[in-house]
């Protein structure tokens, strides 16, 4: 017998735990945009969604992608509901006294059901039959209970039954159901589904003010670029990587064999994940990012080098005691990392072997729209996926003074990402890309001052361990290069000295004339 107060209880919880308090509102702009009748596609319609939302996205335009399912369950926007005087909410209706609860707080308490009883609750009424068989749902389920032991198979709903129970036949029944319930309005549903299905718009690919450079030498790179910390596109320096010319799925299927990779919270072999990737159509699909792949597949390790602008990594004294700092990275189009900040205040580098990826990076001092990091900074929430981001946000960022640095960066390409910014990246179709995570001296005194920090977020975990990383870290510098430390701290004094001494003569004089101007 299931307890619904335990289980609102136990979800409401789980919510405050997330802090993810600004969630529903951020969930409920992103179908705003949907809510005239006229312009909102039908369930059973794949055709271009045309809104002027000139305000948040800039422009219309929108469309889904070619290969788009329609709506499984017929759910609409809840700015339908608004157009229809006559019409009452299904979704009300069939969830009795628990319609009073947000659709999200619903899906929460539904979390805590195994699949035997997420199906019970489906024959309840249509209401619940369109909250159980939500798709993300069965992909926990699928996730924590199989632990990446299964062959997707076009649902997530479908891959748990056919795993758990091998000899009911999927293929002769239709376990997501085909029930289409009318007038079924859910803001929060719908978006799941939109998210899933549209395609990039041309305005979000359009700005590229990235700095690109080729063929620059190391002490170009150095005073333009990671000195004064500001990203780069790096053209031409992975020319001679064997993984360039030889890596493709075909070539990496036959090398990686049975070994198994890091896929969000399981581990997968690389076949089973490429099945999953051509197949699936989800908000946030799942990405292969694996810190050992090297150590794993060595052949893997040995046929991409360190291009020459990196290679000074002050982190290897440590040897296997560093922590994480490269992963291959595999994932189709609409994968991606939302907002964040590289960890222990490293810079990094993003190499791209095949396919391509939409970078959009923010300077330090400026936090990205839709993003909240807590005071210390040790917590972001970004409760937007990166398309919702990209509808709700986007657009306002055209306007600001402080605009973000952009770019598509393409196969043989390299991105520098400089230590602090934060940035979002999203494949714009199937690609493989090797990242590696790195400290210099020009950035050795932030990441030794970050490692000291309470609470700051890193890859070890607890204030124990991350302050013996700091001490272990620092005296292993000392040791391995006496007086670094010290010089690099004395230069940083002299350096603030002389901005504070430019700073006054700046003040003082005209240096567009290079005369004294005086103001009295």
């Amino acid at each position: 017998m299931l307890n619904c107060r335990s289980l609102l209880s136990r979800a409401i919880k789980k919510k405050k735990k997330l802090k993810n308090k600004n969630k529903s509102k951020l969930r409920k702009r992103t179908i705003k945009s949907f809510s005239r009748k006229q312009e909102l596609p039908q369930p059973e319609e794949l055709e271009a969604i045309e809104e002027e939302t000139e305000e948040e996205g800039g422009g219309g335009g929108y469309n889904l992608k070619s290969s788009a399912p329609s709506n499984t369950h017929g759910v609409q926007p809840l700015g339908n509901l608004y157009f229809n005087p006559g019409s009452v909410n299904s979704r009300n209706t069939g969830l009795g006294n628990l319609q009073t609860l947000t659709d999200e707080l619903v899906i929460d308490v539904l979390g805590f059901l195994d699949a035997t009883q997420l199906g019970v609750l489906a024959t309840v009424s249509k209401s619940f039959y369109v909250f159980a068989n939500h798709e993300p749902l069965w992909r926990n389920l699928a996730l924590d209970n199989l632990k990446g032991e299964f062959m997707f198979n076009g649902s997530w709903k479908s891959t748990f039954v056919s795993a758990c129970y091998p000899s009911f036949d999927v293929g002769k029944v239709n376990v997501d159901g085909c029930l289409r319930v009318r007038d079924f309005y859910s803001d929060y549903l719908f978006q799941s589904w939109l998210c899933a299905n549209l395609e990039m718009k041309p305005e979000w690919l359009e700005r590229d003010n990235i700095a690109r450079k080729k063929c620059i030498s190391v002490e170009e790179f150095v005073s333009s670029f990671e000195e004064p910390n500001k990203p780069v596109l790096l053209e031409g320096c992975l020319d001679n990587w064997a993984a360039l010319k030889k890596w493709d799925r075909d070539y990496l299927v036959n090398v990686c064999g049975d070994v198994r990779f890091a896929v969000g919270p399981v581990e997968m072999k690389l076949e089973d994940y490429l099945r999953y990737s051509d197949s699936v159509r989800e908000e946030r699909p799942l990405y292969l990012f694996d810190p050992k792949f090297a150590d794993k597949v060595p052949t893997l390790g040995e046929e991409y080098e360190v291009p020459v602008y990196f290679r000074e990594d002050l982190f290897s004294v440590l040897g296997n005691e560093r922590p994480d700092y490269r992963w291959v990275i595999i994932g189709p189009a609409g994968s991606g990392s939302s907002f964040h900040i590289d960890p222990n205040s490293t810079s990094a580098w993003n190499a791209i072997i095949k396919g391509s990826k939409k970078w959009i990076l923010f300077p330090p001092d400026v936090v990205p729209p839709g993003v909240h990091p807590s005071s210390d900074g040790a917590e972001v929430a970004c409760p937007v996926s990166i398309m919702e981001w990209f509808m709700n946000f986007y657009g306002a960022t055209k306007n600001w003074k402080k605009r973000p640095i952009e770019c598509i960066c393409k196969a043989g390409e390299v991105i520098f990402i400089p230590n602090g910014w934060w940035h979002l990246v999203i494949n714009l179709e199937e690609s493989i890309a090797i990242t590696q995570n790195y400290v210099s001296r020009r950035n050795l005194l932030n990441v030794l001052d970050f490692l000291k920090r309470p609470n700051a977020s890193t890859l070890v975990s607890g204030t124990r361990d991350r302050i013996n990383l700091h001490d272990k870290f620092k005296n292993t510098i000392e040791i391995t290069f006496p007086g670094a430390i010290d010089q690099l701290v004395q230069e940083a004094e002299e350096k603030k000295a002389q901005e504070k001494k430019l700073s006054f003569w700046d003040s003082v004089s005209d240096s567009k004339v290079g005369a004294f101007k005086f103001s009295f």
